[in-house]
C-alpha cells in the first residue's frame, strides 16, 4: 500500500510498511524461512539472502516505525536492551556519555555494569540541562535521555536540550527513549534528537505477547553503521514477532489516545486523595513541573498512559495496595491493552543503589501505573478499594 507524506498518523500507522505480496495477502504473510534462493552465487533471486541480515516481517516492520518516527531509517532489535547494547557499542573504545539519573533500571544496568567492561564511561545527572556544559568532555560521544522518565514521569525539553548539546559540539549524539510516549505523542526526531528508541515490548505492540526493541534515526552513516551491528551482533526479533508487533503498531493511535485519557483521570483522582497519596507524576497534570513543555512537546497535550504515586505508610502501604487491585496485575512492563502496577524500588529499579534511586524520586512508597484501556470508571473503583486495602 503507498503511503505518502502527506498521510495523517492513523493512516500511516495502518499503511506504513505494508505490501501486498504476488498472491494478493490483505494481511502480509509471516516470511518464516531463514535462508533466500539466489539464481547465481551472491546474485539473490530478490531483496533478501538470510535472515538475519533481513527478512520481509523484520523490513516491513522496520519501514512502518521510520514512517511513524518521521525518519529516514528504522532497525528492529531482539529486545529494548538489545537496542540500547547495539548504540553503546558503536561508540569507540573510551568514550564518555552522559545519561539522565532517573533512567530506567535495565539501561542503567547495562550503563554500569556493561558499557563499561568495554570502556564506555557514564555520568548520570538528575539535573541535565545545568549540568550538561561542566559534564561535557573532550571524549563525550553520546547524551541519553528518556522522557518521560522511569518511573518519575520527568519531562525533559528535547529542542532545549539538543540546541545545548550541538552548541557545545555538535557530534554528540542525543538518543532518546521515547517508549512511554510512542510514536503517536510524541516524535523526538522532528525536535533535535539523533536517534529514537523503544522499547517495542510496551506501546508498540501493545500485548504483552512479545519482547522487541527498534531505533529510528535520519543519518544514513549511523544508520548503516548500526545495521552492521545488528547483523554482526545477531540480535534480532523472530518474523513471527515482527509480524506481531507490526499488526499492533496499526492500533497504536487508537489505543494510547485512550490510555492517556483515563489516566488523566485517574491522576486527577490520586492527586485529590490526600488523605492516602503524597504526592503523584503525571506530565498531563497541570500541577506537573514540567506541564508547558507537555503543552508543546506532546501531541495535544496528552500525557501518556503512566503514573506513579507515593503513597502513605510507605513500602508495605506500596505492597498491600500492588496486592489488593482487582482489574490492575502487579506485574513488570508497561504500555500492554490490560492495566498494570508495579513497585519500582523492589522490581524494575530494584538493582539501583538505595542512595541513587531516592536522588532520582524512585522511594520505597513509590508505585508505578500502566493505565490500560479498560473502562476508567471500572480502574478508579478497582483504586479506590485498594487504597482502602492499603490504609487499613
Amino acid at each position: 500500500m503507498a503511503i505518502n507524506n502527506n498521510d495523517q498518523f492513523a493512516t500511516l500507522a495502518v499503511h506504513a510498511g505494508s505490501h501486498v505480496d504476488s498472491h494478493g495477502s490483505v494481511i502480509e504473510p509471516i516470511s518464516l524461512s531463514t535462508t533466500f534462493a539466489q539464481s547465481a552465487p551472491a546474485k539473490p533471486l530478490g531483496e533478501y539472502e538470510y535472515s538475519r541480515s533481513s527478512n520481509p516481517n523484520r523490513k516491513n516492520f522496520e519501514d512502518a516505525i521510520a514512517a511513524l518516527e518521521k525518519g529516514k531509517y528504522g532497525l528492529a532489535f531482539a529486545s529494548g536492551s538489545a537496542t540500547t547494547a547495539i548504540i553503546l557499542q558503536s561508540l569507540p573504545q573510551g568514550s564518555h556519555a552522559i545519561s539522565i539519573g532517573d533512567v530506567y533500571g535495565g539501561t542503567h544496568r547495562y550503563f554500569t555494569k556493561v558499557a563499561n567492561t568495554h570502556g564506555v564511561e557514564t555520568d548520570f545527572t538528575n539535573n541535565l540541562l545545568e549540568d550538561l556544559p561542566k559534564l561535557v568532555k573532550p571524549q563525550t560521544k553520546l547524551v541519553w535521555i528518556e522522557t518521560p522518565t522511569n518511573p518519575t514521569l520527568q519531562v525533559t525539553d528535547i529542542k532545549l536540550v539538543s540546541e545545548t548539546i550541538k552548541s557545545i559540539n555538535k557530534d554528540i549524539l542525543l538518543v532518546v527513549d521515547n517508549t512511554f510516549l510512542s510514536p503517536y505523542l510524541s516524535n523526538p526526531l522532528t525536535l533535535g534528537a539523533d536517534i529514537v528508541v523503544h522499547s517495542a515490548t510496551k506501546y508498540i505492540n501493545g500485548h504483552s505477547d512479545v519482547v522487541m526493541g527498534v531505533l529510528a534515526l535520519n543519518d544514513k552513516v549511523l544508520f548503516e553503521k548500526l545495521q552492521f551491528l545488528q547483523n554482526a551482533v545477531g540480535a534480532i526479533p523472530s518474523p513471527f514477532d515482527s509480524w506481531l508487533a507490526h499488526r499492533g503498531l496499526k492500533t497504536l493511535h487508537l489505543r494510547v489516545k485512550q490510555a492517556s485519557e483515563s489516566a488523566l483521570k485517574i491522576a486527577t483522582f490520586l492527586e485529590n486523595t490526600t488523605d492516602k497519596v503524597i504526592a503523584v507524576n503525571y506530565p498531563g497534570l497541570k500541577s506537573h513541573p514540567q506541564n508547558a513543555v507537555v503543552q508543546k512537546q506532546h501531541r495535544n497535550g496528552l500525557g501518556g498512559g503512566m503514573i506513579s504515586f507515593r503513597i502513605k505508610g510507605g513500602a508495605e502501604a506500596a505492597a498491600k495496595f500492588s496486592s489488593s487491585t482487582r482489574l490492575f496485575t502487579l506485574a513488570e512492563s508497561l504500555g500492554g491493552i490490560e492495566s498494570l502496577l508495579e513497585v519500582p524500588a523492589v522490581m524494575t529499579h530494584g538493582g539501583i543503589p538505595k542512595e541513587s534511586r531516592e536522588a532520582s524520586g524512585v522511594y520505597d512508597d513509590l508505585v508505578r501505573l500502566s493505565v490500560g484501556i479498560e473502562d476508567v470508571e471500572d480502574l478508579l473503583e478497582d483504586i479506590k478499594q485498594a487504597l482502602n486495602a492499603a490504609s487499613a
